[in-house]
């Protein structure tokens, strides 16, 4: 079943050195061990935590820290940059890049909508080639999967559904305090963007999103939420990171299901968190049994591979532009904003 199918998107040909600006727990525990798979060379950090910055230098064996942002960014032409800061940041940082620099801008694209289209014009003022952080598209269980789909291994695909019921222990990324937005903006945003990848644009969203008792600090992370596709497509997702009672009944998967058959991924990385389980994809076809479809990655660390290369080859002009560009990603902010909107208008009264 799984002949034939790429494990990896392509390299750039040539791939260039890496700009960090950020040393925080995602650039160590998922950017810098990609890239060393990937074989991407790391020119220098920066983070405003200086101690942080030459800490993680020193785990990954780099040389340069940089003094402050200036030099970071007085690079030559032949850098990219990977930008990972809180999306608070990023409409007064990104206008010290040098013109035309290839970015690669973690996720979320800002706040909310404002704040993306506020970036947005940054980019194409600047003439950057930036894209968002939304790796998940190449995450191999993803990756794979479109495949098997575009090749009719399930026929016409009428389904996408992700449920996700783990404990998440928030209290790892303390920058989440005291933020209106959270789960659909640093979490469900990433299955957002992979249900407009394989499905196309909705026409709307109905969604509500909702808080724990367990974190009376936080905004909501609980969400269900549904993208219309009109009344032939399905497209869901539910949420809910505070199920603290043990392993057993915790869930994290995605499934595609279509005319032939139906698509099963389990999102290891987020079950018995930070612990983590392998990801596993299975397939049935036809009525027959599931059957395992083997993997090579796993969704962390090795999809983030895939969003720098592809900055790297839109950069060098061997692509036309990287494919989660913050022309597309806009995208899946305004879906977000929708979704926001919809939990916040209210639900429908129920008739006499």
């Amino acid at each position: 079943m799984a002949d034939n199918l790429s494990q990896a998107p392509p390299s750039p040909a040539n791939p260039r050195p890496i700009v960090s600006i950020g040393a925080g727990g995602i650039v160590r525990d998922a950017h810098y061990p990609a890239y060393d798979f990937a074989g991407f060379k790391r020119r220098g950090i920066f983070d405003l935590d200086s101690a942080k910055a030459r800490k993680l230098a020193d785990d990954f064996g780099l040389d340069t820290v940089y003094a402050d942002l200036e030099q970071a960014t007085n690079q030559p032409d032949d850098v990219v940059y990977d930008v990972a800061v809180p999306a608070t940041a990023l409409p007064d940082l990104l206008p010290a890049f040098p013109e035309g620099s290839g970015l690669l801008i973690q996720k979320p694209m800002g706040e909310d909508l404002a704040a993306a289209k506020r970036i947005l014009k940054i980019c194409e003022d600047r003439d950057f080639t930036a894209a968002v952080n939304f790796q998940m598209r190449y995450a191999p269980f993803a990756f794979v999967a479109q495949q098997m789909i575009e090749r009719g291994d399930i026929g016409d695909v009428h389904s996408m559904e992700f449920r996700v019921t783990v404990h998440t222990p928030w209290s790892l990324w303390t920058f989440l305090e005291g933020i209106p937005r959270l789960e659909i903006l640093y979490h469900s945003i990433h299955y957002i963007d992979l249900i407009r990848h394989f499905m196309g644009e909705p026409s709307g969203v109905y969604a509500k999103t909702t808080r724990h008792p367990a974190n009376p600090n936080l905004a909501a992370t609980r969400t269900s939420l549904v993208l219309d596709y009109g009344d032939d497509l399905s497209a869901n997702i539910v949420t809910n990171h505070g199920h603290d009672h043990g392993r057993k009944h915790q869930e994290s998967y995605i499934r595609w299901e279509g005319s032939r058959g139906a698509i099963r991924a389990q999102m290891g990385v987020l079950l018995d968190y930070s612990t983590g389980e392998r990801d596993i994809l299975e397939i049935s076809k036809d009525g027959a049994d599931w059957t395992g479809v083997p993997l090579e990655g796993t969704w962390f660390p090795h999809a983030f591979h895939g969003t720098m290369g592809s900055v790297m080859r839109a950069t060098a002009g061997e692509i036309d532009r990287a494919s989660t560009d913050v022309t597309d990603a806009i995208r899946t902010m305004a879906v977000v904003e929708a979704a926001y909107q919809s939990s916040e208008s209210g639900s429908t009264p129920i008739p006499a």
